[in-house]
């Protein structure tokens, strides 16, 4: 039997009004130490997200979701957060912020693998 590897994650979410609290989930980063594994998936329905909140602007919200991938994959052009460790990058794109860009809180769970975790969450919780 194959050991299972705990993981972490959370939902990425958009509130483009943060006093009234209403978001839509675009994405899940996942986070497993054992497996060294770090990344994010994210999809913006422009249609869907435009009927529930029109004063948004999708292109300034996808170079700040292209910014968390950026981060969250440890490229060199996501600044001083992307050169972090692995766990610090998760912690950091995990924190809490009054932002239109969150995240929910972090949940663990067991996986044998995190990519086919992180695919899973991310067609249950997003699309």
């Amino acid at each position: 039997m194959q050991d299972r590897y705990l993981f972490e994650y959370a939902v990425i979410r958009v509130v483009p009004r943060v006093e009234r609290e209403e978001f839509m989930n675009v994405g899940v980063v996942l986070y497993c130490n054992r497996q060294k594994y770090l990344k994010m998936l994210y999809q913006v329905d422009v249609q869907r997200l435009n009927a529930l909140f029109t004063e948004l602007d999708v292109a300034e919200l996808e170079e700040n979701l292209q910014s968390y991938q950026r981060i969250c994959a440890g490229d060199k052009d996501g600044g001083p957060i992307a050169l972090l460790d692995a766990a610090s990058r998760f912690r950091w794109l995990t924190a809490t912020r009054s932002t239109v860009v969150q995240s929910s809180k972090v949940h663990p769970g067991f996986c044998l693998d995190g990519e086919d975790t992180l695919v899973k969450l991310f067609n249950q919780l997003v699309l």
